[in-house]
């Protein structure tokens, strides 16, 4: 499974699952471009990676800011093999009580909704879009949802519901894009200690006396073991080694296809 110069770019790659992503990629010796919000993540990331890399600050929820950077990686590399539409989550004004006000949808604000549906749905569509008329025939495209995606939450509705359009879209983009032999899959990540978790824990520690003690760490760690069937949490490289399949010539007639990472939180 041989990834060597194959040309990655990874949206959403400062931190997280994406940095993870992108150590996977850089480990295959793809040149590996990243792209984030904050010019600190992009460079730290960056200089991390032991390959050739880029790093570039762009809104993935923007076709132009997106179109800027392929134009810049095109001059630097030439061609673009493979997207990674990672970005997601919160964006750059969901903050504590944004992101954690309600637990119910009829109980969001227009607002909330709408930047929720932007930084975890359109940033897949419009990272896409810019995207595909350059990549190479033959090339791939990896949409990070969610566990969120596949079944009803009153915790997080416009994130699932947003996911849950990152699924449909990866379906859809699979079929037009099949004459160009580009294939699109989807894979869902289950429980991940990210930004979202925090925000998440930071909740569940304000609302539940049993767990005023406890880090934000601790409350995770207790969530994990208590749903998940193989036991512990994932990590950016277990997302990170399924996109470098899905992107090899070993997965080249997969395509459309979701995969649900979350050592079996699903099948309950």
């Amino acid at each position: 499974m041989s990834l060597e110069n194959k040309v990655v770019l990874i949206t959403g790659a400062g931190r997280g699952i994406g940095a993870g992503i992108a150590r996977c990629f850089a480990a295959q010796k793809s040149k590996v471009v990243i792209t984030d919000l904050e010019q600190s993540l992009v460079d730290e990331t960056t200089s991390s990676l032991e390959t050739d890399a880029m790093g570039l600050v762009a809104d993935a929820s923007s076709q132009e800011d997106m179109k800027k950077a392929i134009r810049e990686v095109s001059s630097k590399f030439g061609t673009l093999d493979i997207l990674v539409n990672n970005a997601g989550v919160g964006g750059p004004k969901i903050e504590y009580q944004e992101f954690t006000d309600t637990n119910a949808a009829l109980g969001m604000s227009d607002d909330a909704w709408d930047e929720q549906l932007r930084y975890n749905l359109r940033t897949t569509f419009s990272s896409s879009n810019a995207a595909a008329s350059q990549m190479n025939d033959g090339g791939s495209i990896v949409n990070i949802a969610s566990i969120a995606a596949l079944g009803p939450s009153t915790q997080l509705p416009a994130y699932g519901a947003a996911k849950a359009g990152v699924v449909h879209l990866t379906r859809s983009l699979a079929l037009e894009l099949a004459p160009r032999k580009i294939r699109v899959n989807c894979i869902c990540p289950g429980l991940l200690w990210t930004r979202a978790w925090e925000l998440l824990t930071t909740r569940m520690k304000q609302n539940q006396k049993e767990l005023a003690n406890l880090t934000l760490r601790q409350i995770f760690e207790g969530v994990v073991d208590s749903i998940t069937p193989l036991g512990g949490e994932q990590t950016p490289e277990d997302i990170g080694n399924l996109a470098v399949f899905y992107s090899s010539d070993e997965a080249r007639m997969i395509t459309g296809q979701v995969v649900a990472v979350d050592g079996g939180i699903t099948l309950r």
